[in-house]
């Protein structure tokens, strides 16, 4: 077997011999999605021992369900939370600079089709800039009519005034999650998928350690640490009521789930390399039209909903909204039989007080870091985008409340992550995906059999190797929707490759890979709702 030099295996063997040998870790971290991964990682880094238990796959949840962008918020600066946009502008070129091949500036354009907007959101998008500063990607311009067209030549050009163009960024979510695993992992930390916690053990009142199960066999671990992170995203509640009923204590919910919709479409759609962003529709609500991997993703909503689903469907208005707005600004209008894949995420917003269920899209993106009297630590809400702050934040409280001793933050600033190339990155996100994804680790997938052999335009046979060996693979799903992104690009073209991706996967595992559930998935994320 030729054996990658820089790529360190995940055999699941060896990561449960490492959970079970009895040792206590510093930092247990529950949930491996960017919250959570990005703890493990600036803990790692910072010298501590940590176990990550993530109940499904990486990223599996919110984290690859994204809109792609790592951006300031230019809807945040309109609401006046400039402290969050300032924090977000400069932990996104940070966020570039550690991972260029999945993380890269992109240019927005934000048409006018009244003369008052070029310059009432062109003086808000300065501000953008200065809030930026250094950190910026470019400077804001004026456009006129015809450079709005040659930026965006599939914008209605019917009563088009202007435009303004500013510079954000885009990534690819859960390949960048999988990198932050293996670098936590390259870091010393262990990082196990598919590894729920079942209960959470105290001791004279103190939360002392954690029981997880192996999903695939059943067996318990009972792990000891100093301290215990839940950063399970919209189901930090679930965690906290579980520590709660083991110390005889009620808690109040502290997540209000926040449901947002993408429509994926061909590029035909919106040619070029400018995105599209309209800061207001009917409702009040900011529509992305943003070239992605060789398509376009139109969205999102902002929709509460009353409770957490590990798979939240498009509700129908959704769908209905996101066509109906983007007509109004695409010249091709995008209809039902155009959409290629069809997804939703679920944003966990911490709950106001008093609130009164009505319109999420007003609760407020930043994060919250909150510490039971157990000691359990909770950390919810935010942004991908500043996963990395959060994470110090984190640690820091962590160090005041006496779980962890205190140790310099900042280690993670100019931490590159696993696979970021030395040289300049020359392809970009919004091409067709393949081996550019794997950045400096191109040359360990080609080494592997099947290099030659593609099942699909960027999916090789070895990268599906790769990601059984290296990446933590350990279905069709894994590979489809998250280490390569095809789920999301096109579902049924997914589904026609679930039978050859299963067949190489088993040889890697050395079991049977089932297929039926994958395919339904691939038929939900295929059909829109009626």
């Amino acid at each position: 077997m030729t054996v990658p030099m820089s790529a360190q295996p995940t055999d699941r063997c060896a990561l449960f011999t490492r959970l079970g040998d009895g040792r206590s870790f510093d930092l247990a971290v529950i949930g491996g999605g960017a919250t959570g991964l990005g703890v493990a990682l600036d803990a790692a880094a910072r010298g501590f021992s940590v176990v990550l238990l993530e109940a499904h796959d990486f990223a599996k949840g919110t984290s690859s369900r994204a809109t792609k962008l790592a951006h300031g918020g230019v809807r945040y600066l309109a609401q006046g939370n400039v402290s969050l946009v300032y924090e977000a502008l400069h932990e996104r070129t940070t966020l570039l600079r550690n991972a260029p091949h999945l993380a890269q500036p992109l240019p927005f354009v934000m048409p006018s089709y009244h003369l008052w907007e070029t310059p009432f959101y062109g003086a808000g998008l300065k501000m953008y800039d200065v809030l930026a500063g250094s950190a910026g990607l470019g400077a804001t311009e004026f456009l006129s009519r015809m450079g709005a067209l040659r930026c965006v030549p599939g914008i209605r050009a019917e009563g088009l005034k202007g435009g303004v163009k500013y510079w954000d960024g885009q990534f690819d979510d859960a390949r960048l999650a999988l990198a932050l695993a293996r670098t936590a992992a390259r870091e010393g930390a262990l990082l196990i998928n598919y590894c729920p916690v079942r209960a959470l053990r105290h001791d004279a009142g103190k939360l002392r350690a954690l029981v997880c199960e192996d999903a695939e066999t059943g067996r318990q671990y009972t792990v000891q640490a100093r301290a215990l992170v839940n950063a399970t995203g919209v189901w930090v509640d679930d965690v906290r009521a579980m520590g709660a009923d083991s110390a005889g204590r009620a808690h109040e919910p502290l997540v209000v789930p926040s449901q947002g919709v993408h429509l994926v479409v061909d590029r035909e759609f919106l040619p070029g390399e400018h995105a599209l962003l309209v800061p207001k529709t009917a409702d009040g609500r900011v529509l992305f039209a943003v070239p992605w991997l060789g398509k376009v993703l139109i969205g999102t909503t902002d929709t509460e909903r009353d409770h957490a689903e590990l798979e939240p469907r498009a509700l129908p208005q959704e769908v209905a909204f996101l066509l109906h707005e983007s007509a109004k600004y695409l010249r091709r209008a995008p209809r039902p039989a155009d959409v290629r894949s069809c997804w939703a995420g679920l944003r966990p917003l911490v709950r106001p007080q008093h609130f009164s269920g009505t319109k999420t899209r007003s609760v407020s993106r930043e994060h919250t870091v909150l510490v039971e009297p157990d000691g359990l630590v909770t950390v919810t809400g935010g942004k991908w985008t500043t996963y990395r702050a959060m994470a110090e934040d984190v640690l820091l409280r962590c160090a005041q409340e006496g779980l962890l001793d205190a140790r310099p933050a900042g280690v993670t600033r100019d931490l590159a992550l696993v696979g970021a190339p030395s040289a300049p990155v020359r392809h970009r996100l919004c091409d067709e995906p393949g081996l550019h994804l794997y950045g400096s680790e191109a040359a360990d997938v080609q080494a592997l059999p099947g290099a030659e052999r593609l099942l699909a335009p960027g999916l090789s046979e070895a990268m599906v190797r790769f990601a059984a060996r290296f990446e933590y693979a350990r279905s069709v799903e894994d590979m489809l929707a998250r280490r390569s992104r095809m789920l999301f690009l096109d579902a049924r073209k997914a589904g026609e490759l679930a039978q050859s991706v299963a067949a190489i996967l088993g040889e890697e595992l050395g079991r049977d890979v089932r297929t039926d559930d994958f395919l339904s998935l691939a038929r939900d994320y295929a059909q829109l709702p009626n």
